[in-house]
């Protein structure tokens, strides 16, 4: 099977590819900056007695970033091997324009799925996510998924980001477990960790089946011989199929953008609350307006669950009741009571702040933890319908909800920024082994114009409709087994010993960065 090789274009084709890669590098260096101004400026208001948050947050945002660096070399790289493969676009335009339309989702992604895998994490680790136990898990569940992504990318597996992740948090919440028993700890949320599951068993054979029909579909209707033709050399396709090819590539990469940079920022997210809960516990960006409407929410919810409280007061300590039930998922009598008191408590808080802006440094992280577990369990209690909420009643209760979620699950313009950087990054290091793999060794026939075009309008497709529903899915997966998809319904065959490989690794994935994760998360522990 002969190499792939790329087009080696005149002077005047490296001067012009050399000043698009310094157009980008200068965007990237600018991105940079806009990130580093807006972190200092929203750290200026803290006031720490030590250096060592300062320290925590570094070494911390360097780790997420990574993950979302080595995400580039996997998930992001898929995006642009079909348009490299094709020479619908030289390599380095094509990073280029796929980083724009990675940024461009970033920044248009609606947070769903950032906060849906956070709540796989146990709802302990969350609340004291700038304790010594927080900081080991968002550093084991991290490093873990560095070293597997990387393990694989060695040695050319389109793995799947996604499933790494996940697999490193469930890992960390089985040993928080297993370090604490049943007593004080959640554990994993299994039921939650299933939806995820069957986001991601599914997209695969979604993406296979649909690619495959799509292609069958595209042959009956489109009869255009040069549209199944593999590519000829080092020449592009013919004009029309290119821009096919770039219209695909470029919806793949917005798709990924919105929904596989979501999972980084999350992170992000979780270590600024931990590290400088002053500066981004609550969203400042609610204005004084909003915080008004949100204190008249809480106080009309509040004398809504009055309604089902049986008239039993509230204990001492109403938000351990709450807590409670968001762990065991268990009702009882002290649950609506415990909540009902505690949104007139968060209520209260804000109304004597003025605004979320506001709110005393002593009191702000106790404030968004609050938040917290009251949304999360009426969320439990709205999936469940226990209890049952009157129509008009669980209308006001959700409502309250939506506007707790908006002060506390909220992510600033300059994280989604750096995100985009680090995936753009890392997407031109490494997508040459992922661009080999997806081209030449998993059918035996090479990836013809159709097949590719096939497979990345499914993906795009598949990982856009996932975004809305708030699911992770893995571009790697998905295209990948489209690209399978199209090889099979081409009668083209399929490498078996590459798919065997992509299958172990798809197997693998999940009980190795399980395992990582669990080890990695007990190390700390016991370290610090």
């Amino acid at each position: 099977m002969p190499e792939l090789s790329y087009p080696q274009p005149d002077t005047a084709g490296g001067k012009g590819r050399n000043i698009g890669l310094l157009i980008f590098f200068v965007v990237i260096f600018a991105g940079a900056v806009y990130c580093a101004m807006h972190l200092v400026d929203d750290l200026q208001p803290v006031r720490e007695s030590s250096f060592l948050p300062y320290l925590l947050l570094g070494v911390a945002l360097l780790i997420a970033l990574g993950f979302e660096f080595v995400n580039g070399f996997h998930d992001t790289a898929n995006a642009v091997a079909t348009v490299i493969y094709t020479h619908s676009l030289t390599p380095n335009l094509a990073v280029v324009w796929s980083g724009l339309w990675n940024f461009l989702g970033v920044l248009t992604s609606s947070g769903a799925v950032a906060f849906g895998i956070l709540q796989l994490l146990p709802v302990e680790l969350i609340l004291q996510v700038g304790s010594s136990a927080g900081f080991a898990m968002v550093f084991a569940l991290l490093i873990a998924a560095i070293i597997w992504n990387l393990g694989t990318w060695y040695f050319g597996l389109p793995s799947s980001s996604s499933h790494t992740l996940i697999g490193s948090i469930i890992g960390v919440g089985l040993m928080n477990q297993l370090m604490h028993g049943t007593n004080g700890t959640s554990g994993v949320d299994w039921n939650q960790a299933l939806g995820v599951g069957k986001s991601l068993l599914f997209s695969p054979l979604v993406g296979f089946l649909a690619a495959g029909l799509l292609l069958l579909i595209l042959k009956a209707v489109v009869r255009v011989p040069a549209l199944y033709a593999e590519p000829k050399g080092k020449e592009p396709p013919p004009f029309w199929i290119r821009c096919l090819l770039i219209l695909t590539c470029t919806g793949v990469s917005f798709a990924h953008g919105s929904n596989d940079g979501q999972k980084g920022m999350g992170l992000i997210m979780l270590i600024l609350i931990g590290t400088v809960p002053t500066a981004y516990a609550l969203n400042k960006a609610v204005t004084p307006a909003e915080t008004q409407t949100f204190v008249a929410v809480a106080q009309q919810t509040a004398a809504t669950l009055a309604h089902y409280t049986q008239g039993l007061a509230p204990s001492a300590n109403p938000r351990d009741d709450v807590e409670a039930f968001v762990r065991t998922r268990q009702l009882t009598p002290a649950t609506l009571p415990g909540l009902q008191q505690l949104v007139g408590q968060i209520g209260q808080e804000v109304a004597e702040s003025g605004s979320l802006a506001a709110v005393p440094q002593s009191v702000v992280d106790n404030v968004r933890n609050n938040m917290y577990i009251a949304s999360e369990a009426i969320r439990l209690m709205d999936k469940t319908g226990q209890p049952a909420f009157a129509p008009e009643h669980a209308k006001i209760i959700n409502n309250f909800k939506k506007q707790t979620d908006h002060a506390t699950k909220f992510i600033p313009t300059w994280v989604k920024v750096a995100v985009a950087i680090a995936l753009g990054l890392g997407t031109m290091v490494g997508w040459k082994r992922i661009v080999v793999t997806v081209g030449e060794k998993i059918g035996k026939q090479h990836l013809t114009y159709g097949q590719g075009a096939a497979a990345e309008m499914v993906a795009m497709v598949t990982i856009g409709a996932a975004d809305v529903y708030g699911l992770p899915v893995s571009t790697t997966h998905v295209l990948s087994s489209g690209v399978a998809g199209t090889m099979a319904a081409n009668g083209s065959g399929l490498q078996w010993s590459t798919v065997r490989s992509l299958i172990l690794a798809w197997v693998l994935t999940l009980p190795a960065s399980i395992a990582l994760a669990a080890g990695l998360y007990w190390v700390f522990r016991m370290l610090f």
